[in-house]
């Protein structure tokens, strides 16, 4: 039996080991716990899990549809891998605040019928999930308060807003969007992911 995303964020909440990164990357968190990570950084770094593990479901599906020409399935593949690193840097995170972290046996994702019917359709789930996660990510690093934390988050979000930009033509969306991104708080971003599960 799989929980609800908002019960494991609830359950995710309640002290832990500091969040160490090194210089090469989010692959490579490590690090002795040196301080208890504060509860608002894991109830951020459990949502962003989920938010990584719906694209990577939404991704899993968009390929298998078969209605992807070979540009869109190239594009879906990259942001595939990308954010298959994001979660496992994401994950580290959680291992080393003594927290366990989502995986996809978690979650039942679900979505509006005929997200995968059509290129059109993938690609403007593709381009929502997108806008979420960065939305998610900067809302993030402006409430995050461990620095290391913080550092890989905006890292993350560079991707983020980058894989807005690839998919903004397929939805015919400006690649380059506003000066000042929207920072989404903890409870929307919660809220928005709630639609997608089943």
């Amino acid at each position: 039996m799989t929980l609800r995303r908002a019960e494991l964020l609830r359950r995710g909440l309640g002290g832990g080991a500091a969040l160490v990164a090194t210089s090469a990357g989010l692959a490579s968190f490590a690090g002795p716990a040196t301080a208890a990570a504060p509860d608002v950084d894991l109830a951020y770094l459990r949502l962003l899990t989920a938010a990584e593990l719906l694209e990577a479901d939404f991704q899993a599906q968009a390929l298998a549809s078969g209605k992807l020409d070979p540009a869109g399935a190239r594009l879906v593949r990259r942001m595939q891998a990308d954010d298959k690193a994001h979660y496992t840097g994401l994950a580290s995170l959680l291992a080393g605040a003594g927290q366990p972290p989502l995986t996809a046996d978690d979650i039942d994702f679900s979505y509006p019928r005929g997200s995968f019917g059509s290129r059109d359709s993938i690609a403007r789930l593709g381009w929502t999930l997108a806008e979420l996660s960065l939305g998610a990510y900067l809302g993030a690093i402006e409430n995050v308060q461990t620095p290391a934390a913080r550092l890989a988050l905006a890292q993350i979000a560079a991707n983020e807003a980058q894989q807005v930009s690839a998919l903004a033509p397929l939805v015919r969306r400006p690649a380059i969007g506003s000066a000042f991104a929207a920072a989404l708080p903890i409870d929307a971003v919660s809220a928005a992911l709630d639609r997608y599960e089943s």
